[in-house]
């Protein structure tokens, strides 16, 4: 059976929920929340706090700011688990929260994405940004060449980092753990 894969992200639609603001560094600086999105290790060393922005009901799955992916302990043991040479974890303070969240950053990088099934649009000598011609300007109805995402269970897609990849054993996990704050779409 072909391995399935999905995008992971933030169910935004759970009653009362909690929205968490970018992380923070020792000295209270806000520190580029890109820096763990960007499908690569990430080096830092100084203990991160991320503030709430609005209280609510705490989540086992959130994005912080602009996608970063906070979890809670039992969900980092589980990627942890199945997915060790995929994943980098950073304990992170939250704001008022007694238990143990981690910032989740997808180590690999791959150039997966699906070009013939996928509603992609490419930048253009046309749109004012010579830079950037050639380029993913917009993937839509994304799909994943499985083929090309090989054995991974945790990915970032090479030129279009935004979503968060994981595999099908990944979401049959989280569903298992009755993991909250997660919304699943096949790719």
């Amino acid at each position: 059976m072909p391995k399935r894969f999905f995008k992971l992200a933030d169910d935004v639609n759970v009653p009362h929920r909690w929205h968490l603001d970018a992380p923070t560094n020792s000295r209270g600086e806000k520190v580029d929340e890109g820096l763990f999105r960007r499908g690569v290790p990430v080096h830092i060393t100084d203990r991160l706090r991320i503030p709430v922005e609005i209280a609510g009901k705490a989540l086992d799955f959130t994005f912080a700011a602009v996608g970063l992916p906070v979890v809670h302990v039992r969900v980092a043991s589980m990627f942890a688990e199945l997915a060790p040479e995929d994943v980098q974890l950073f304990p992170v303070d939250v704001e008022g929260q007694p238990d143990q969240y981690l910032i989740l950053v997808a180590t690999h990088l791959i150039r997966c994405i699906d070009e013939e099934a996928s509603r992609i649009r490419l930048w253009t000598h046309e749109d004012g940004a010579p830079h950037m011609v050639g380029r993913y300007a917009s993937v839509r109805d994304m799909r994943i060449d499985k083929a090309k995402a090989g054995s991974a269970n945790v990915f970032r897609c090479e030129g279009w980092i935004g979503p968060l990849i994981v595999s099908g054993e990944i979401k049959g996990a989280l569903d298992r753990m009755g993991a909250t704050g997660t919304r699943f779409e096949e790719v």
